[in-house]
């Protein structure tokens, strides 16, 4: 895989949601020698079968899955990650909020050890949710050997970054729901770590609205716990 290559990967319904985000991920500061790539991919039928997609079209090593309603707010985010990943091969996916232990349920979010940052809309108004890291930032300009990060057992699918290329599971979540802690698990059965960067200030904005659940979360939900937890 190419080395110098990071690959950005969406699958996109939305051209203007999707322009708005490619906007700021042009605007992200690339590091000398490195090319940022553009993957959108449309007409996916669910989020693990697009992003498998994605991922045979790219050669980049590092890869940053994305939804289209993500815009990347840290302009040095490229070289944060990079200086990450290649100072921590034991970290195979990045997240930018998470959470540190599994409820028996398997949604993340009701767990009560929450990690990061992120801006984001799910109650109807933008606003920030932090969790945990308070004044902690990314030092990748001045000792990339030292960024801090937490691991954690899943981490949101908004924006998942990987250094290392595994299946997403989309013979066991064919639609929206819950292969983004799927992969999480999939990595830390590889015994790679999943983590998320301590962050000053949110890396990344979320501008996803109002979240409703249903029938296909609760379907997608009981799947999981029975993979991955054994109920």
């Amino acid at each position: 895989m190419n080395e110098r290559k990071i690959a950005f990967l969406t699958c996109v319904n939305d051209p203007e949601l999707y322009a708005e985000a490619t906007a700021f991920i042009r605007a992200l500061d690339v590091p000398d020698g490195c090319e940022a790539e553009l993957v959108p991919v449309e007409g996916a039928a669910g989020m693990a079968q697009g992003y498998n997609a994605g991922m045979r079209r790219t050669d980049a090593k590092y890869k940053v899955y994305l939804h289209q309603d993500v815009l990347i707010l840290h302009r040095r985010f490229l070289h944060d990650l990079l200086a990450l990943f290649r100072s921590r091969p034991d970290i195979g996916l990045v997240g930018m909020i998470g959470a540190k232990t599994l409820p028996p349920g398997g949604v993340w979010w009701e767990s009560s050890d929450l990690y990061g940052k992120v801006y984001e809309s799910h109650t109807g108004r933008l606003e920030l949710l932090s969790f945990g890291g308070a004044g902690e930032e990314s030092r990748a300009e001045a000792a990339p050997q030292r960024i801090r990060t937490e691991k954690v057992a899943v981490a949101d699918g908004f924006l998942l970054a990987t250094q290392a290329d595994l299946p997403w599971r989309e013979d066991l979540f064919p639609g929206w729901h819950f292969y983004d802690a799927s992969q999480c698990m999939e990595f830390r059965k590889k015994g790679l770590k999943v983590a998320v960067p301590c962050q000053r200030e949110p890396w990344c904005l979320h501008d996803c609205g109002p979240v409703r659940t249903g029938y296909a979360f609760a379907e997608a939900r009981e799947r999981f716990c029975r993979t991955y937890m054994g109920a």
